[in-house]
């Protein structure tokens, strides 16, 4: 049996629900979701240049448990921008 998830301390929303290559309608792109503790691991480390001891203190997580996050993250981004296919953003709103 799988330990349970530990509510993640998320700071930001994203603004759209996706990203995607121009032009292409969504329904004929293969898609990633990008899950909301991702994305806010990724604006902390990548975009705030935390070090990775300190996000993980802000998103509640072990400094082992943020390593997997950022990596999991940018292997999603990484293959989006790659293969071109569209990434969709948990935890959107209008």
């Amino acid at each position: 049996m799988a330990r349970p998830k530990i509510e993640r301390q998320i700071g930001c929303r994203p603004a759209y629900s996706c990203f995607k290559p121009n032009g292409v309608p969504m329904k004929q792109l293969p898609s990633l979701v990008l899950e909301s503790d991702e994305l806010e691991a990724l604006r902390l480390v990548d975009m705030l240049g935390m070090q990775q001891i300190e996000a993980a203190k802000q998103l509640g997580v072990s400094r082992q448990t943020l390593g997997n996050i950022v990596a999991s993250g940018r292997n999603k981004v990484a293959q989006a921008l790659v293969q071109g296919w569209a990434l969709e953003l948990d935890g959107y709103h209008s």
